[in-house]
């Protein structure tokens, strides 16, 4: 990418787009021991099921009805979901294929080769199904791109705007990439199921309700953090989390908490870190006159209009 980069210095990029791609090819190479275009087709298809999932997602359906008559929306829906399923097992029986004709000893131990051994497993109690394998295909493939994707976009437009944090960043990375997950946080919302009677914010939540929590309210509530809530304050960070969040380990969860937090947040904040660390050895960056704010929760939350910056070489 950076390479690519080269001949644009001086020029506006958009880097929401620049940085899908990256995203895409880490996650196929690291997880699925693929590239991109390997997984373009169920990167494509999980896009645009992930809309249509939105755009029902409210919508009052009679049970049963489906099985008289569908949508067009869940028409398409199927025919995407067959689409992944089978892109998925053509991958699955590549390596299986690789074993048997002698050109590999085994399935690899990447994500995609675990699932194989699962899907394999001798002991059925702890045998995965077929579903079980693509479903966690479908989740790894998405959450482990549109995650780091948004990250990364966001914590450079942020950088854009405040150009002052950008030298600041090259020497300490944690606070400003908490600050954009508090601004801009990846994923809208999380499901939680409340054991106990608990404090959320403004809210009392009863025991034992599950509840879908809106992550930008707890991430933008003055009770929490303060009057400048919507100010970019990186600062607020310095001493950590703990002393961010007076302590409330529930007012601040880009990644969700507890048994339900997200198993690649490890894996988002590292990826996001060594991009943001080789671009900013090379580059300054300033916001382009035709950048136009709008964040848009499609699942993760996007800019509409994609983000446009200026590149300064060092």
């Amino acid at each position: 990418m950076l390479e690519k980069w080269k001949g644009r210095e001086g020029e506006e990029m958009e880097v929401f787009e620049e940085f899908r791609l990256l995203t895409a090819e880490v996650i196929s190479r690291t997880a699925f021991g693929s590239n991109y275009l390997e997984g373009k087709k169920i990167f494509e298809m999980l896009t645009r099921l992930s809309i249509l999932v939105i755009n029902n997602y409210y919508k009052t359906k009679i049970p049963g009805i489906s099985m008289i008559w569908k949508t067009a929306d869940e028409v398409e829906s199927e025919k995407f979901a067959k689409g992944i399923h089978d892109r998925v097992m053509e991958m699955v029986k590549r390596r299986e294929k690789n074993v048997s004709v002698g050109e590999s000893d085994n399935v690899g131990n990447d994500f995609l080769g675990l699932l194989i051994n699962a899907y394999r497993d001798s002991d059925e109690k702890n045998r995965f199904s077929v579903e079980d394998l693509v479903d966690e295909c479908k989740t790894f493939y998405f959450a482990g791109q549109e995650t780091t994707n948004s990250l990364l976009a966001w914590t450079v437009l942020v950088l854009a705007i405040h150009t002052e944090w950008q030298e600041k960043t090259r020497r300490e990375m944690n606070m400003v990439i908490n600050e954009t997950l508090r601004l801009y946080s990846p994923v809208s919302a999380v499901i939680r199921k409340v054991g106990k009677e608990a404090q959320l914010g403004r809210l009392v939540l009863p025991a034992n309700m599950e509840v879908m929590i809106p992550i930008m309210a707890l991430h933008h509530d003055p009770q929490s953090w303060g009057d400048d809530v919507h100010l970019f304050k990186p600062e607020r960070f310095s001493q950590g989390i703990a002393s961010a969040t007076k302590y409330n380990s529930a007012a601040f969860i880009p990644f969700s908490m507890g048994p339900r937090s997200c198993v690649g947040m490890s894996f988002a904040t590292t990826e996001t870190k060594i991009a943001l660390s080789m671009i900013l050895q090379r580059y300054a960056f300033t916001l382009s006159p035709a950048y136009v704010h709008a964040p848009f929760p499609i699942i993760t939350l996007q800019p509409q209009h994609g983000i446009q910056v200026m590149l300064h070489p060092l």
